[in-house]
């Protein structure tokens, strides 16, 4: 099988993480609960990861980075830290369901969207100095879109939201490992990340860079100050109630591990050479729209294609059968379609990660040839 579906979960993984997996279901158990060998080996585990994190993403203390189930989890930590009834949050045009649907259930929120044209990152900047007034309560923006690629300005948007007073949350579920990502940097209240994609440690993980007052989703045992009935105040634990995912997190640690080694900036190359090899590929079939940046730099990891009279679900199964693995439909992010003109027939999306081979392009390439 040919995977190009690692904008969903990277399946090729760094054979470390799942090692350290296996040998933490062998030989840990949950940090802060028990003084004994095992439960300190997950203490030493769970510290390396997130202090390898703060290192990669701009933390100052590594107590700011708490582990999650996925992005997901992360976002609705943030968005419910900062946004109540009666709110006003401004997000980009290019958000998933896991931004959006959070800021329906929590109900009575008006949502401004930063709205503009596909890769145009100029207009994307304007859209949002439009709108962040002093009304808005928080900015939501992902640095990358998962259905398209589209690499946002998050470095000014940032800045933008620092001049106003406002709290920024960056989505980086397409960025992180492949594009700098810094909390510091960007002066946000919050950062949210998936273990499993670009960071190859293994699903049920994520991480969540904070740098606000927070507000836990769950309640629970944390391992300190049992005898008070709050959640703790301080971070890691104010957010991190019952048991840890130690295997997630031994394996997350490795895949960070692979990520300072090998070097999100050549990652990135990689990955760009090959959605050149793959855009030009598509774009010499016939009836292939092939949506790819004009400049590069403004689009990453994912490639989104769809066919004149050929309906993108049942292409990506017919490449399924024949031995190609992407993904097609709307994404979980018809926000994103909508804003790009797709939201009618969705797309196919094609993406890379640091073991995807030319090869693989080429033989997905073929296989389009012969469908179309």
């Amino acid at each position: 099988m040919i995977y190009l579906d690692s904008a969903a979960t990277t399946l090729q993984k760094p054979p470390a993480v799942a090692a350290a997996a296996a040998g933490a279901i062998r030989g840990m158990t949950t940090p802060g609960r028990g003084g004994h060998r095992w439960a300190m080996a997950a203490a030493r585990t769970a510290f390396d990861c997130r202090e390898l994190a703060a290192e990669l993403f701009g933390v100052h203390d590594p107590d700011q980075v708490v582990f999650t189930f996925n992005a997901t989890h992360a976002l609705n930590l943030a968005i419910r830290s900062l946004v109540r009834p009666g709110d006003t949050v401004v997000i980009s045009g290019w958000e998933h369901n896991a931004v959006t649907r959070p800021l329906h259930a929590i109900g009575d929120v008006t949502v401004k969207t930063a709205a503009g044209p596909l890769f145009d990152r100029e207009a994307a900047l304007a859209a949002f100095a439009r709108l962040i007034g002093p009304e808005v309560s928080a900015v939501i923006t992902t640095h990358v879109s998962n259905v398209f690629g589209f690499v946002l300005p998050v470095e000014d948007i940032a800045a933008l939201c620092r001049a106003r007073g406002v709290p920024l949350i960056v989505d980086a579920s397409q960025s992180a490992g492949c594009l700098p990502v810094s909390l510091e940097g960007w002066g946000a209240a919050f950062v949210a990340m998936p273990g499993h994609k670009g960071l190859y440690g293994p699903q049920g993980t994520g991480l969540l860079l904070c740098a606000a007052q927070t507000r836990p989703l769950l309640c629970g045992g944390t391992g300190s100050l049992s005898l008070q009935q709050e959640m703790p105040d301080f971070l890691p634990d104010r957010l991190e109630a019952g048991t840890h995912n130690m295997p997630g997190i031994a394996g997350l640690l490795e895949g960070l591990r692979f990520v300072r080694e090998r070097g999100p900036e050549r990652i990135r190359a990689r990955e760009d050479a090959l959605l050149d090899q793959m855009a030009a590929g598509l774009a010499r079939l016939e009836g292939a729209e092939v949506f790819r940046a004009p400049d590069p730099s403004a689009q990453a990891g994912v490639l989104s294609f769809r066919v004149a009279g050929r309906d993108c679900e049942e292409l990506g199964q017919a490449l399924s059968e024949r031995g190609v693995a992407v993904r097609a439909g709307l994404h979980c992010a018809p926000l994103a379609h909508r804003s790009a003109g797709t939201l009618d027939t969705g797309t196919v999306r094609a993406s890379v990660s640091a073991f995807t081979a030319r090869t693989d392009v080429q033989r997905f390439l073929q296989e389009m040839g012969r469908l179309l």
